[in-house]
């Protein structure tokens, strides 16, 4: 563990330093740069801060590489220098997106060919952990690699509309698919448990927490799609990497519904954002209007139309995407039966915070709409 916190640590002081430099550098950019309507903020601000996350990570990266607890995993470097080529491709196509606003079939494909790079570096989904399904085609292991790599990435890419959210729910989905990677690495074997995904991870999210300051409410940096397409392949590659190690331990109690943790996690971890997702398809396809087409009807909008403040809604998108990822991984390590009745009741909270301000307005409309007529004089 000690090894997992010095990388934390150091991915938290890089992202932390690095991302003013990267924001002085990047305001000569946004001069005349025009606010969309869609767009929380009403001045230009600097869209890089993906940069930073993408630095740290790397930096990270080449930390681990120089720790002794983590010999096992650099032993065989071809799935490495397939992430880090991932990233670099990455890096340019956020930056050019950010800068010239790139077609979205352009970004599509430059998506695929990023999943395709980590597929033929030797990440791939052989198998889903549940009973024997194997994954016998070479050809099909890479198409459901490259979906799930590239749902990801547009999954978070939704959710960066507000000021820190994207950042925040990375770290939280980081935090919680960590804990789960390092105790399920833990029962895989007891000598050498380092592990792919919780490497990652931790690399995720001390780079998250070290952005986060600069770009919580009021944001003085945006990652950009740089970043979000980024985080999306760190979560999508790191479950990924887990379905080998809960393919290979034969243990009853990782061979139900724990089982399904690697396939679940990241789509848990990013719920909301890929609900979202799915409802502005079928939003826009319904205008007649390209999938891909930006507007501002996502979830956290119509929080801000509901009466919650930026940092309110932000905080309660924490909530409900920590208590349902913790939910889901304590599954796994707890018994149900004493999860359950606790997340119920931290559901009913988060709900209740989350409508009230649409249960207030309505029932004060409804005072107000009975209070004159009960208000006529008799006759």
């Amino acid at each position: 563990m000690r090894s997992y916190v010095i990388l934390i640590a150091f991915g938290f002081a890089v992202s932390y330093l690095l991302t003013p430099i990267v924001r002085s550098v990047g305001e000569r950019y946004t001069v005349g740069q025009k606010v969309r309507a869609r767009d929380q903020h009403k001045s230009p601000i600097v869209k890089f801060g993906g940069v930073a996350i993408i630095a740290s990570f790397l930096a990270g990266l080449a930390l681990a590489s120089q720790l002794r607890f983590f010999n096992g995993i650099f032993s065989n470097p071809e799935p490495i220098i397939g992430i880090v080529l991932a990233m670099l491709l990455i890096l340019v196509l956020g930056l050019a997106d950010d800068l010239f606003d790139l077609r979205w079939y352009v970004k599509l494909a430059a998506q695929i060919t990023v999943g395709l790079i980590i597929s033929t570096h030797g990440i791939l989904i052989q198998s889903l952990p549940v009973g024997s399904w194997e994954i016998d085609y070479k050809w099909l292991q890479i198409l459901v690699t490259v979906f799930l790599i590239v749902l990801t990435m547009n999954a978070i890419n939704f959710s960066d509309g507000l000021d820190g959210l994207a950042a925040g729910l990375a770290a939280i989905g980081a935090a919680t698919f960590f804990v789960y990677s390092y105790i399920l690495a833990t029962h895989v074997s007891a000598e050498d448990y380092a592990n792919v995904g919780a490497l990652l991870c931790s690399l995720l999210l001390g780079a998250c927490l070290g952005f986060l300051p600069h770009n919580f409410n009021p944001a003085n940096i945006f990652m950009g799609e740089t970043g979000v397409l980024a985080i999306g392949l760190v979560l999508s590659v790191s479950a990924i990497a887990v379905t080998g190690d809960v393919r290979g331990l034969e243990a009853q109690r990782f061979r139900n519904i724990p089982a399904y943790m690697p396939m679940l996690l990241p789509m848990v971890i990013v719920f909301l954002p890929v609900l979202d997702l799915v409802l502005s398809v079928f939003r826009r396809l319904a205008n007649k209007r390209s999938p891909f087409s930006p507007d501002a009807k996502h979830i956290h909008h119509k929080m801000l139309a509901q009466g919650h403040s930026v940092r309110r809604a932000v905080i309660l998108l924490y909530i409900w995407a920590g208590t349902i990822a913790v939910t889901v991984v304590s599954i796994a390590f707890i018994p149900v039966e004493l999860v359950w009745p606790i997340a119920v009741l931290v559901f009913f909270g988060v709900a209740l915070a989350t409508w009230k301000p649409l249960v207030v307005e309505r029932w004060s409309a409804l005072r107000v709409k009975f209070g004159k007529k009960s208000s006529g004089k008799l006759p």
